[in-house]
């Protein structure tokens, strides 16, 4: 892609995937707005490699892969107007420092391994910036691969930020490994997550909220699938508590997640639905969540966000 000098680019080094945003700003009465140009996406899944410890070859190959065909796209960009966060896969490996320095070679410019507390507040300065300006509390939920972050805010301000270390990748690989279902899986890995939830919910709880918001590619995938099967509470968009029941119902159904006849469920996202299902279960049951909307990209816009501000 051709440099021009009003473009900026926000790397997110995911542990499902690595996405690319090319946005610019562009003037509006609100003050200034973020135009998207271009966004990549690359199925990298680091959580898959992840066991706990290290990130296996493959994993590392794969990442290093998929930065140098984003590097191809950022020839001619100043360091200035590029940033990369890496989230949490990479926090957690051992062996982060070898993957980061091919990685930075690969993608020609610097990755910051960002803390779960600034992740969180970039993902609401990114949801926030697409909202309507409102005072109410909004309880913003971004489930990731490998950590979901939790963020309580009130127009552009974040008032509280967790991030929890459970993520749909982690869970998949645990709990559903090579796709595989079944009920006493499902419900174990939901206790894991509900007791997770439940360390830090009681803050959150005491302040409440008016409007809740999913801001991952696990909220999308969800909302869709049940839009898609016409599984939420009749009449009702976004995602609903009685939607996520129906969901996994029809995951009993079957005893692997190939098996699974579902309109909207794309192949790559196959792997991570079981995972991402039990999260965001325990999340509406912790929280008492009863629907979501989902949202286009919190932490690539926040990226953004940051970056367009300095400028």
């Amino acid at each position: 892609m051709k440099e021009d000098a009003s473009l900026f680019a926000a790397i997110d080094l995911g542990s499902n995937a690595f996405r690319m945003m090319i946005g610019q700003s562009v003037r509006s009465r609100k003050g200034f707005m973020i135009q998207e140009v271009k966004t990549l996406r690359e199925p990298v899944r680091l959580a898959e490699g992840f066991d706990g410890r290290a990130l296996d070859e493959m994993a590392l190959d794969r990442g290093w892969q998929a930065l140098a065909r984003f590097g191809k796209k950022l020839r001619g960009f100043e360091p200035g107007r590029v940033r990369a966060v890496a989230t949490s896969a990479v926090r957690e490996a051992d062996n982060a420092q070898l993957f980061l320095g091919s990685a930075e070679r690969h993608l020609g410019f610097r990755i910051d391994v960002i803390s779960g507390h600034e992740e969180a507040r970039l993902v609401y300065a990114g949801v926030a910036h697409t909202l309507p300006v409102a005072d109410d509390m909004r309880l913003v939920v971004d489930i990731g691969g490998g950590s979901t972050e939790l963020i309580l805010g009130q127009g552009s301000q974040p008032l509280l930020t967790e991030s929890i270390a459970i993520g749909s990748g982690t869970l998949s690989a645990r709990y559903f490994r090579n796709g595989d279902i079944s009920p006493g899986a499902l419900q174990e890995a939901e206790r894991v997550a509900i007791l997770q939830f439940e360390k830090v919910a009681r803050r959150y709880r005491a302040q409440g909220w008016q409007q809740t918001i999913g801001s991952s590619g696990t909220a999308r995938m969800l909302a869709k699938v049940l839009k898609a099967n016409r599984l939420n509470d009749f009449g009702q968009g976004g995602i609903t508590y009685g939607g996520l029941l129906r969901l996994s119902l029809r995951l009993l159904e079957v005893s692997n997640v190939r098996q699974l006849k579902l309109a909207g469920l794309q192949s790559h996202r196959q792997s991570i639905l079981p995972g991402g299902l039990v999260v965001m279960l325990a999340a509406f049951k912790v929280f008492g969540i009863a629907q979501m909307e989902p949202s286009e990209p919190g932490l690539r816009l926040g990226v953004l966000h940051g970056l367009m501000s300095n400028h």
